[in-house]
């Protein structure tokens, strides 16, 4: 089975050519071929094939790599593979190939000219010919020879090799470990920030751009899960907060509710000549009207609708707390003053136990989290050395502590649980003081209103009856 990939390079060939011909990877360089090209002079020919056509700025080359399963393939098999690869798809462009053995799977690397040598033109290629050309003819040579392939058909979507192998064995990727907290989260938070605060307690760092970016603590690449499933998208992850979760995974609800473009406002065309004679003359008949449009929503009318929500929602607290007086008002105030006081006590108290235990929490979710990665890398799977030196440096910290593993997560969880708790409690007391200080502010300005109102229609009533 091998896994191809191809990238595009701008900067130096010759030290391209170099990479792929280095003797301490090639078994000094028995492992190496050369086609349209001889060997010690591939660096000349390439540049005088661009400067013969005046292509010598832009690309300068391209690099495929050509990864097999570990025990697969012999490294003279790779080799034979990579030459018949590049005849048939390279055919006129001058190619270094190199296979290299120092790592534990075989791979082999092609470096062709970006400059045909016979047409002039330049190489360039689409996904969709990638899947087409490369991972095709790649596929079709290893079951030639009785290899496996990653997929059957014409695949869409790019598949890491790491990634395959994991699914292969019915073993969780870092993607689908980081779709299934994500549900977790989304079906636990109350809402936005709390689902954020959720996803940090589970050892992820969170990356708020154009699409929200996340990764575990140590790995070097953030994941955006939402540009292949919209529900991890922020607008689909307060949708699903609000309970339609099911609903969208179902495919009963987008997850994202299309907003209209945004379209100017044309004037209609103004009738002249016979035109407007007629419409003029219907108009006489009454055949047609004069349109009435409905009341548009002004900015001060928005407002005031607005304000009256926000009147609705204070009648609506003072009866739910019995506050009828200011006596009523300064009690229930001072009441919430010294609770919130207490809220911020216990968050306090509980953010130093947070961060006491830090690095004994951080070593908990990285020993959960790369699990998979170390039983990976004893596999002999190259690629996880990162991943095995943090885990083993978790389990070292675990195992100084004299705390069990168990009663750790246990207390973790707890600590959690009783932060995230307290935080919704102290969001929902600086609401009531809100609540309270509006209230109280505009106590005047109502008063000051009703009289003006009643004063005038006292007003108007004596002026209708002296009439």
């Amino acid at each position: 089975m091998a896994v191809t990939k191809i990238l595009a390079r701008n900067a130096r060939l010759d030290q391209a050519i170099q990479y792929v011909l280095n003797g301490d990877k090639t078994d000094h360089q028995i492992l190496t071929a050369h086609q349209n090209c001889d060997p010690g002079w591939e660096y000349r020919q390439m540049m005088d094939t661009k400067r013969d056509v005046g292509k010598l700025d832009g690309r300068q080359c391209y690099h495929i790599i050509q990864s097999f399963k570990p025990g697969e393939v012999t490294p003279e098999l790779a080799l034979e593979i990579a030459k018949e690869f590049a005849a048939e798809h390279l055919t006129d462009y001058e190619v270094v190939i190199g296979t290299h053995v120092d790592k534990g799977h075989i791979h082999s690397h092609l470096v062709f000219n970006s400059v045909n040598a016979q047409t002039g033109g330049k190489y360039h290629i689409t996904t969709q010919e990638y899947y087409r050309q490369i991972r095709a003819i790649s596929d079709r040579l290893c079951r030639e020879r009785g290899l496996s392939v990653i997929m059957e058909g014409q695949p869409t979507q790019a598949v890491s090799y790491i990634e395959w192998l994991r699914k292969s064995k019915g073993q969780p990727t870092f993607h689908s470990m980081l779709a299934a907290d994500l549900r977790a989260a989304i079906e636990d938070a109350n809402d936005l920030g709390h689902f954020f605060m959720l996803m940090e307690h589970s050892g992820y760092e969170i990356h708020h751009g154009n699409r929200l970016g996340f990764r575990l603590r140590g790995q070097e690449r953030f994941m955006y899960p939402g540009r292949k499933n919209l529900l991890f998208t922020e607008d689909g992850i307060r949708a699903a907060i609000l309970g339609n979760l099911e609903e969208i995974e179902a495919g009963c609800r987008p997850a994202i509710i299309p907003r209209p473009h945004y379209q100017p406002y044309k004037k209609h065309p103004k009738y002249t000549g016979l035109m407007a004679l007629y419409v003029h003359y219907l108009y006489v008949l009454g055949k047609i009207e004069k349109r009435q449009y409905p009341p548009r929503m002004t900015a001060q009318m928005r407002k005031e609708v607005m304000r009256s929500e926000r009147y609705r929602e204070q009648f609506v607290f003072l009866r739910e707390n019995g506050i009828s007086t200011q006596e009523d008002m300064a009690a229930f105030q001072f009441h919430t003053e010294a609770e919130l006081a207490n809220l911020t006590k216990q968050r306090t108290i509980l953010n130093v136990k947070k961060k006491k235990r830090r690095k004994l929490y951080t070593a908990l979710t990285d020993v959960a989290a790369l699990a998979q990665a170390k039983a990976l890398y004893e596999e002999g799977l190259s690629g996880m050395e990162a991943e095995f030196s943090r885990y083993m440096e978790a389990v070292s910290v675990l195992e100084q502590c004299d705390i069990p593993a168990e009663r750790l997560a246990a207390e973790k969880a707890e600590l959690y649980e009783q932060l995230a708790q307290v935080n919704r409690d102290i969001r929902a007391a600086r609401k009531r003081l809100e609540l309270c200080r509006e209230i109280q502010s505009q106590q005047s300005q109502m008063e000051r209103t009703i009289e003006r109102i009643e004063s005038r229609e006292q007003e108007n009533h004596i002026g209708h009856r002296g009439r």
